[in-house]
């Protein structure tokens, strides 16, 4: 599937790029070589081969979930102007 130049227009005024006339060739042969690449991949037999979660099959080492900080939020929630169940209270800006 090959693009033209009023596909690439098209394409550029949908992604809201501002593409000028001097952009346009090279942006349509370089969308044109992405597309025959993903043509090239999809002729791939691949048939039998079981698809795989990672490439490298590795599992990361993840440390325990526990709570290794105190709860400062009284302490810092003092200084403030406002508050109210634990929130900060601010004037409303937007009507």
């Amino acid at each position: 599937m090959a693009l033209e130049r009023c596909d690439v227009e098209k394409i550029a005024h949908l992604a809201r790029l501002g593409l000028n006339d001097a952009d346009l060739p090279r942006t349509t042969d370089a969308l044109n070589s992405i597309l025959a690449l993903v043509d090239q991949m999809q002729a791939v037999d691949t048939t039998g081969i079981e698809p795989l979660a990672h490439p490298l099959e590795a599992s990361q080492r993840l440390r325990a979930d526990v709570v290794t900080e105190t709860n400062h939020r009284d302490s810092y929630q003092a200084i403030a102007p406002a508050t109210e169940n634990g929130l900060y209270l601010v004037p409303k800006v937007i009507e």
